[in-house]
């Protein structure tokens, strides 16, 4: 009887382990798709696929993933450059879009606080201007 239970507790592990690795590698997958369909929306000039990209890419969270932190940068960089060109309510989707994918990503922790921060004192700061347009 001891060697069922041991075998069904191991088989029982085995599978686990198995689906954590196929859910991670799905995520992964996932992660680097969405984001290199982001760079090819970038380097088109095309601001909504672009933007979508990133941000999709950023909803596949994987913990120290140098990926989202470059999909985080990228969609800063849309911001900034819209907001540099007078384009006050893109950049609010870009900042907005930055922030709100790393609220989604959130379960123990809310992973990306710092980026979250920048864009507050963005999105506060554009706000207004957008108000008087």
């Amino acid at each position: 009887m001891t060697e069922r239970i041991t075998s069904i507790v191991v088989n029982a592990a085995a599978i686990s382990l198995i689906c954590l690795l196929l859910f991670f590698a799905g995520t992964w997958w996932r992660l680097h798709d969405q984001f290199a369909l982001g760079e090819e929306a970038f380097r088109r000039g095309d601001f909504a696929a672009a933007v979508a990209g990133y941000e999709s890419a950023i909803h596949m969270y994987i913990p120290f993933s140098p990926t989202i932190e470059k999909a985080a940068q990228q969609l800063w960089t849309i911001g900034e450059a819209t907001e540099r060109q007078g384009d006050i309510a893109r950049a609010l989707i870009a900042y907005r879009a930055l922030r709100s994918s790393f609220y989604a990503d959130r379960w123990l922790v809310t992973p990306g606080q710092d980026w979250i921060a920048r864009c507050d004192t963005r999105i506060a700061a554009l706000v207004p201007l957008q108000k008087d347009r």
